[in-house]
């Protein structure tokens, strides 16, 4: 699902601006995977050096205490920071925050972090200055990824406070292919470090910049997942001898969920032509449920993810810091106004909600591919494998996607129920945003690779079809997978087959190609 964490791949797409008008999640995706450039507008820029002349300007003797910038943060809120140590706080707030354990997280989450950071300050609500902004666009640009354990947070922190050790030339990240020290990576990129002035440091910290950034990235492949599910079961239902007549309009019509309806449309455009369809559109009085309701159940993934994507897409626009800063309309006066915003329910919940589509994917999926595989109802050869008995064939894929199945419904359980409090009973309700984020990344990870077995059995089932031409959509589906895995003649070593068929449905080139064919179908 991820890039490499040494490389980004460079592209000449046009700049994602950030100023008024919304992020969309296909900017995140552009930035964070394919290296497109960033810039601010003129607008940003002023909100952002406005409301910092003013923050600074407040900043004196008899001010009122403002958290995480003349106080200590979390339970240490009540203490307050001497002026002349607020800005070696900021850097001690990065330093002690910089936590985690575990494998480092992908170069894209940690591009998207900066992006939603970046987003978030232009706004002008956060009191940084404008320089900051600046040296996180630049490291965009310029190719310096911060490094961060991906383990341990409960919502944000530790990604975030990686970040902002960079910009200080600390920490670790990536460059021109390598991991060097924070301050190397900055040099040989030409960007000079900073020293971290007032609000600076807590500000990189207190958003939800890292688990939006993980969401943002599962959705958009959860998103392309479906396109996939659904030409998958388009080939299963054409090897199986089964009949399009559940995916009638008048069905659709009858109960006319959205993402019922989308899924018929695509089955009916994949099966177009499909002579294979024809000859047996009378085969069996009924087929079953994983090909029949394909519509219901890919449907309802479709609806589900119309809720995630409008809750990340709103998140990644919004203000998550805490506090969060505004000025009087006449007098200029600075409020600092304390908040919840930094709680990261809404995008946890999304997140838990996202797994559970991919799981239903998945689990009906292999429901499909034991179909193709199980001799008894399939009316195929068993396994899909050569007469005679020596040869497994298609056996153990179909082992392969009942085990991917069950440990995806095992991630399928809720994390953003289990909250546990943190910071000595201040923050006595947490998101486990990060906890819903893996579960997400990896159950996505797991749908690509069953749907990946599901087409390869498929491709391998409509051989057994002879002349009979399959549909437009499903007959370049096919052919997309005859270009990277031969037909199966006899047993031979199956990982290389199945990792390609994974990342033919990974890297996007299924659908690529059947759209090609047929034109866009619905996502």
């Amino acid at each position: 699902m991820s890039v490499s964490q040494e490389t980004m791949v460079p592209a000449p797409a046009a700049p994602v601006v950030i100023g008024h008008a919304p992020l969309a999640i296909a900017d995140i995706v552009a930035v964070a995977r394919h290296g497109a450039p960033v810039t601010l507008t003129e607008e940003a820029v002023r909100a952002v050096e406005e409301m910092r002349v003013r923050l600074l300007a407040d900043l004196g003797a008899g001010a009122p205490p403002v958290y995480g910038l003349t106080t200590g943060v979390g339970d240490l809120y009540s203490v307050s920071v001497t002026p002349e140590h607020v800005s070696r706080a900021q850097l001690k707030i990065l330093k002690s925050h910089a936590c985690g354990v575990g494998a480092p997280y992908p170069v894209e989450v940690m591009r998207a972090m900066i992006l939603l950071i970046v987003r978030a300050m232009a706004q002008g609500r956060s009191g940084v200055s404008i320089g900051l902004l600046d040296t996180l666009v630049a490291m965009l640009n310029r190719g310096v990824t911060p490094w961060s354990p991906g383990r341990g947070s409960v919502g944000y922190l530790i990604g975030t406070a990686h970040i902002g050790l960079v910009v200080a030339g600390l920490g670790q990240a990536y460059h021109g292919g390598a991991l060097l020290s924070g301050a190397e990576a900055m040099r040989r990129a030409g960007l000079p470090v900073r020293d971290l002035g007032p609000r600076e440091g807590h500000a990189l910290v207190s958003g939800t910049y890292e688990v939006t950034a993980m969401a943002a990235l599962a959705v958009h492949d959860a998103r392309a997942l479906t396109v996939a599910a659904d030409i998958a079961a388009a080939m299963s239902l054409e090897a199986l001898r089964g009949n399009d007549r559940a995916f009638d309009p008048q069905v659709q019509q009858a109960r006319p969920h959205p993402g019922q309806t989308a899924t018929a449309t695509n089955l009916r455009t994949l099966l177009d032509g499909s002579e294979i369809v024809t000859r047996y559109r009378h085969h069996r009085l009924q087929d079953p449920l994983s090909l029949r309701c394909a519509p219901q159940v890919h449907g309802s993934a479709r609806d589900a993810l119309d809720y995630v994507e409008r809750t990340i897409s709103i998140e990644a626009n919004s203000v998550t810091d805490n506090p969060l800063f505004s000025m009087g309309a006449e007098d200029d006066t600075v409020t600092a106004h304390t908040g919840g915003n930094g709680h990261g329910a809404p995008v946890a919940m999304a997140l838990d909600v996202l797994t559970m589509a991919v799981t239903h994917l998945l689990n009906i999926s292999e429901r499909r591919t034991d179909r193709l595989t199980n001799a008894h109802v399939s009316e195929l050869p068993a396994f899909l494998a050569a007469p005679g008995g020596e040869d497994s064939g298609f056996m153990i894929p179909q082992y392969v996607t009942a085990s991917l199945a069950a440990e995806a419904r095992a991630l399928a359980q809720p994390a953003s129920v289990h909250s546990i409090p943190t910071s000595a009973m201040q923050e006595d309700h947490v998101s486990m945003g990060v906890p819903a984020g893996w579960q997400a990344w990896q159950a996505v990870e797991y749908a690509q690779q069953a749907l990946g077995i599901e087409v390869l059995a498929a491709a391998q089932a409509l051989e057994y079809h002879g002349d009979l031409r399959p549909g437009t959509g499903t007959g370049a589906a096919y052919r997309a997978v005859r270009e990277r895995v031969p037909r199966l003649e006899e047993d031979r070593e199956m990982y290389p087959d199945l990792a390609a068929a994974g990342e033919l449905v990974a890297d996007g080139a299924l659908v690529a190609a059947v759209e090609a064919a047929v034109g866009p179908l619905a996502r």
